[in-house]
């Protein structure tokens, strides 16, 4: 692969023109070189690291945290980029066990209420009126 203009290159990678220049002004991808008509021509490896970046966000690290791993990539600091996996792999446990309580909560709500009658004898919406206690 010679030379891709920015939509092909976006085509392959498999995200939006947008988020290719979004990702040139913050910086997550090198700016493009220009022909002389003033058209971005990208090559290889912005494509493999744009297809890196949106693998990593599907994995979800944030642009913060891409960013890490592209620098720590870059330094070939193994050690690094795994420690850097397990602290996301640790932000997702935290959040799935949230996520389990707030199911847990509304499951119970869900199952105590009838469907039908008044709305202030509804569960749902009194738990979600319910002031607590600081």
């Amino acid at each position: 692969m010679s030379s891709l203009s920015i939509g092909q290159l976006a085509k392959q990678a498999g995200v939006a023109i947008d988020t290719v220049r979004y990702y040139e002004r913050n910086a997550l991808l090198p700016p493009a070189g220009r022909l002389a008509s003033g058209y971005r021509r990208y090559g290889t490896t912005e494509l493999k690291r744009l297809r890196f970046i949106r693998r990593a966000k599907a994995l979800g690290f944030s642009l913060d945290d891409v960013r890490e791993l592209l620098a720590l990539s870059d330094e070939h600091d193994i050690a690094k980029v795994k420690r850097a996996a397990e602290r996301k792999l640790g932000d997702i446990a935290q959040r799935i066990e949230e996520l389990e309580r707030i199911r847990a909560g509304l499951n119970t709500l869900v199952a105590a209420c009838p469907g039908h009658g008044r709305a202030e004898a509804c569960p749902i919406l009194n738990a979600l009126t319910l002031e607590q206690a600081p």
